[in-house]
């Protein structure tokens, strides 16, 4: 196999395929969602894997079907571990690292998580070449995506990092950007996230990880909510990567223009389809699809007030295609959290900006900040003296 390929292993639409399963609101997509894993399922002899889908109900036993797929991995096996002892009595290092290396792919195939596990660590000891060490980390990782198990994500993707430091080639370099990049939006950090995402837009090859069209679609998502409007604008809707896949994307296409444009109640309606399309029944989105809508909201809303120093609550509702009482209830609410700089008055019906001037916020925070600065200094001198 060359060096520059990375298999897909383990195949990560699996896991995604179980949550869409585990979902009941998710009805209308478990009829596709269950042919597509016991596919898959089949394609890649997975019996441990069957064993812990069936286990969770996520697909029915079919003994027969289980006692073959055992038999297929039981016999290959059997076969890496032929060439192994082959490699360790006639071959050198190189090969013996090649035969521990397919024997921990084929268990990193079929699912064994343990034992796939411990196969690439020993692969890893063997292994000396440094590309060559780094797939095997981010094979980890991928082990990691593939079973939900953040605290093992973490730590290898912090081993994926040294190595590259050390003498990680472009690619793989380019390609650890998209494994942390998703990795921050699965943990709700969508800044730091959507960078890495965006950094990794022009030179994406961590196919084995997540489709192209999969990506765009997370790097749209993480940066339509963190980028400011110039921004959006130059590094997204002008961006050819992303443009030449929007046609298949028009739920994120009407999102980013409807928000570029200012055309808030069809930036609504994009935001609601977006959430039933793309954020509830995504395995790493779905956790966090209540604080993407309520802070896509937030920055419309405040997008459209830096506009004007009061609007009335009836053309604000226009705008946005909702009636007063939501607007005038949504509004109160972001108000008492701080997230939103105006006031509302009831009486007349008027909304009023009291966002202070960019100097007098910047004033505010480097008195805030010195404040709480020299306090520390004030304690610490106390501590040492």
């Amino acid at each position: 196999m060359p060096d520059d390929v990375v298999l897909p292993i383990p195949n990560l639409a699996l896991p995604q395929n179980v949550f869409i399963l585990s979902k009941p609101s998710l009805s209308h997509l478990q009829e596709d969602a269950r042919k597509e894993l016991a596919a898959g399922i089949q394609a890649d002899q997975m019996a441990p894997y069957y064993r812990i889908v069936t286990g969770a109900g996520a697909l029915p036993l079919d003994q027969s079907l289980l006692d073959s797929l055992e038999a297929a991995n039981k016999d290959e096996l059997e076969k890496l571990e032929h060439r192994l002892e082959e490699a360790k009595k006639t071959e050198g290092e190189s090969d013996i690292a090649d035969a521990l290396q397919a024997r921990a792919n084929y268990l990193t195939k079929i699912g064994d998580k343990d034992k796939a596990i411990e196969a690439q660590k020993l692969a890893l000891e063997k292994t000396a070449g440094m590309g060559s060490r780094i797939d095997i980390v981010l094979t980890l990782v991928r082990i990691g995506f593939f079973f939900g198990d953040f605290d093992m994500i973490k730590k290898h993707l912090g081993e994926a990092e040294e190595l590259v430091e050390k003498g990680g080639d472009w690619d793989r370099r380019n390609r650890l950007k998209v494994y942390r990049g998703l990795h921050f939006l699965s943990t709700r950090q969508f800044k730091r996230g959507g960078e890495l995402l965006l950094d990794a837009l022009s030179t994406f090859t961590a196919t084995e990880l997540v489709p192209y069209n999969d990506f765009v679609a997370y790097t749209i998502i993480a940066n339509a909510l963190t980028l400011t409007r110039v921004d959006l604008k130059k590094k997204l809707l002008g961006a050819p990567e992303v443009t030449q896949v929007l046609p298949e994307l028009p739920t994120l296409a009407d999102l980013m223009k409807n928000l570029y444009d200012s055309h808030y109640d069809k930036f609504f309606l994009a935001l609601a389809t977006l959430e039933q399309t793309h954020l509830i029944p995504s395995r790493i989105l779905s956790p966090h699809t209540r604080f993407y809508v309520r802070e896509m909201r937030i920055l419309a809303y405040n997008q459209l007030l830096e506009s004007y120093r009061s609007l009335t609550l009836d053309s604000l509702a226009r705008s946005f295609g909702v009636s007063v009482d939501f607007v005038d209830n949504e509004l109160s609410r972001f108000i008492a959290s701080g997230r939103l700089h105006c006031t509302i008055d009831k009486v007349n019906g008027v909304v009023e900006t009291t966002r202070p001037p960019l100097k007098n916020q910047q004033y505010e925070t480097v008195i805030r900040q010195g404040d709480a600065l020299l306090n520390s200094v004030q304690r610490l001198s106390k501590v040492l003296y």
